[in-house]
């Protein structure tokens, strides 16, 4: 039960990140790039498809891929197995 509720909240926190994220890319106030990138890796520790994904697209800049996995990996070991 506990990994629901844990996987609901981030989920949900994710998807707040990413509307923060869209409208970010309008307001000249708000990072928009940098919460759509949180948004996304918080939704990548839910859904192994979104992670696929960033890890798909990111592979073409080493430098950002590299970035990519070791925050991905500092995130799932703050937040622990899912």
């Amino acid at each position: 039960m506990i990994k629901h509720v844990k996987r609901t909240l981030l989920l949900v926190l994710g998807v707040l990140f990413l509307i923060l994220g869209v409208i970010g890319l309008f307001l000249p106030f708000l990072q928009g790039v940098l919460f759509l990138a949180i948004g996304l890796l918080i939704i990548s520790i839910c859904l192994p498809q979104v992670r696929e994904w960033m890890m798909v697209h990111t592979r073409k800049y080493p430098k950002l891929h590299d970035r990519v996995e070791k925050l991905d990996e500092w995130l799932r070991n703050k937040i622990g197995e899912i």
